[in-house]
């Protein structure tokens, strides 16, 4: 098995992003949302973002903007790694561990996305709308209820290969679908459609039942992709998410970015019908 949309999609993970942003006004794109411009920015958006998405009173409407502020953040931050010292020193001790663990895990994704050349050209993907919260996170339920998978691996992994199934494309190396399976394993370990959410997330978890989990998880995110900075990025949201399911609900809102030579862009629910539009400045 091998997921490789992944190397793709975090080339942007560290890349300018975000415009100004005007607090208290509708969120309809990612540019709408300020990005830190320094270390103390960075502090206070995350104390404030990873609180109020864990807090049950937080109103379903604030969720849109506090994930995609989230990710702006954490996008900044990998721009700027000599601020993780501050940021993580400004922080309330019981925000620390969670943003320590979303920036290693960004860290490692970026790090599999090597320091070779930009593309020339944006992806051929299509980005859809994902499926709504409680369906993604009943689907996950159903593929534990099988496997013994815990559900927020499944929801780690859809994280990282295409964003929750916003990207409909086939890698490079020639995965599909939103969990980004070889056809040789999905015949294995698939049933149904490959390009189904539904069908899919069944189909991870059978993968990784087979290979060692739930008992090593480690061993069976390996077998999923041979990468130990992959297992210990999916590892990391995972454990975020088991830590507080509300988590996920953050992760839920971040958006596809595409960097190529001419820039970064952010690609829409939509595109390429409705097209891709470049970030306006960077982070810091």
């Amino acid at each position: 098995m091998r997921a490789a949309l992944v190397l793709a999609l975090v080339v942007a993970v560290g890349c300018s992003g975000g415009g100004g942003g005007g607090k208290g006004k509708p969120v309809n794109e990612p540019e709408d949302i300020a990005v830190p411009s320094d270390a103390a920015q960075a502090a206070a958006s995350l104390a404030r973002v990873e609180r109020a998405l864990r807090a049950p009173k937080t109103r379903p409407t604030e969720i849109n903007r506090l994930g995609r502020e989230q990710q702006n953040a954490y996008r900044a931050l990998s721009v700027h790694p000599r601020w993780l010292e501050d940021v993580v020193a400004r922080l309330p001790a019981d925000v620390q561990p969670i943003v320590t663990a979303n920036e290693r895990a960004g860290r490692d994704l970026q790090a599999l996305g090597g320091k070779g050349p930009r593309p020339r050209q944006l992806p051929d993907w299509h980005i859809v709308s994902p499926l709504p919260v409680e369906v993604l996170r009943a689907y996950y339920g159903e593929a534990e209820a099988a496997s013994g998978i815990p559900w927020a691996y499944l929801a780690s992994i859809h994280l990282v290969e295409t964003r929750l199934g916003r990207i409909r494309g086939t890698s490079s190396a020639g995965a599909q679908g939103p969990m980004q399976f070889i056809p040789e394993t999905w015949e294995r370990y698939g049933q149904g459609d490959i390009n189904d959410n539904h069908d899919a997330i069944l189909a991870a978890a059978r993968l990784l039942q087979a290979n060692g989990g739930p008992g090593d998880m480690g061993r069976a995110l390996l077998r999923y992709n041979n990468s130990n900075r992959y297992v210990d990025a999916v590892e990391s949201y995972a454990q975020l998410m088991l830590s507080d399911e509300r988590a996920f609900l953050g992760y839920y809102q971040w958006q596809v970015y595409s960097a190529t030579t001419d820039g970064t862009f952010v690609l829409p629910e939509g595109y390429p019908d409705k097209p891709a539009r470049k970030v306006s400045r960077p982070p810091g």
